[in-house]
């Protein structure tokens, strides 16, 4: 397993694993909960939800990157996250929080207001500013795999062999970030379900997660609610919380550390369960 992961006032040692990183979108458009929590009392009532919940880590996003999207400027996104990022460590000090940005002034503003992680789609490709955000604050870093950008991701994607390039784009950033300084032991990795991937590329993804571990990261999913859920359920992305759910339990048996969802309390009910009967 790997070494203790230091977030704040928390320690990670992968013993409770996988951990739950509860989604917090302060958009007005993100594909399953756009504008829900725009305002600043209903923000803060959703991190509370979360933290009561059993999440260990509130990702906070100000850009929605479902597929076609637009990208949002990057002052625009400052005034989205960074006051609710301040009023969360004011409200809930102890919070672990990760910034889900690609923009270095946006990764920098949060960890100053309290942020702890960054978590960037891009793997700090689109802003080369972002290694040195990163590497200078010494904080933890999830770089996912994109093919493409959010506005064009999902037109035609095309892959020899998904899980081999997946992984050996990973390998290559890894390698990258580490000769840019960045610790080995900071990175955490994530394949990029539904960017830049059909529905069978992401059951290919999902089939073979456990050998993602040949990468020796901690490996993290962002699956909840997502449209290759719905094309198994036939549901809109409201009612896929259980579709999710089972794919929760799919991941934990593929050895996933972290597991990034909307709905944190069925999720950790369902895994504790389920672990339980395993266990006993």
């Amino acid at each position: 397993m790997f070494p203790p992961l230091a977030l704040g006032s928390k320690i990670l040692d992968w013993k409770n694993s996988p951990y739950f990183v509860g989604i917090l979108n302060v958009t007005p458009d993100s594909f399953s909960d756009g504008g829900k929590y725009l305002n600043m009392e209903s923000a803060l009532k959703r991190v509370k939800e979360l933290l009561e919940e059993g999440a260990e880590i509130i990702d906070v996003g100000g850009e929605s990157t479902r597929p076609f999207s637009d990208p949002v400027p990057e002052e625009e996104e400052l005034k989205r996250v960074i006051p609710v990022i301040k009023a969360i460590k004011s409200e809930f000090p102890e919070a672990i929080i990760s910034i889900d940005t690609y923009k270095s002034k946006v990764a920098e503003e949060a960890l100053k207001a309290g942020a702890n992680i960054v978590n960037d789609i891009s793997a700090l490709r689109f802003d080369p500013k972002m290694i040195e955000v990163v590497r200078d604050f010494g904080c933890p870093i999830i770089i996912m795999h994109m093919q493409g950008n959010p506005k064009t991701m999902q037109i035609n994607p095309t892959y020899k062999d998904v899980v081999k390039e997946i992984k050996e784009f990973l390998k290559k950033r890894i390698e990258f970030l580490v000769k840019k300084g960045i610790p080995f032991e900071n990175i955490i990795i994530d394949p990029g379900i539904g960017f830049g991937k059909t529905f069978s590329h992401n059951l290919q993804i999902l089939k073979n997660l456990d050998s993602f571990k040949e990468l020796n990261r901690p490996l993290m999913i962002g699956h909840s609610r997502k449209s290759f859920i719905g094309e198994i359920i036939n549901k809109p992305p409201s009612l896929r919380d259980g579709g999710t759910v089972g794919v929760s339990l799919f991941a934990y048996l593929k050895g996933v550390q972290f597991l990034r969802v909307h709905k944190v309390d069925i999720n950790k009910d369902a895994l504790s369960t389920f672990k339980f009967l395993i266990e006993n």
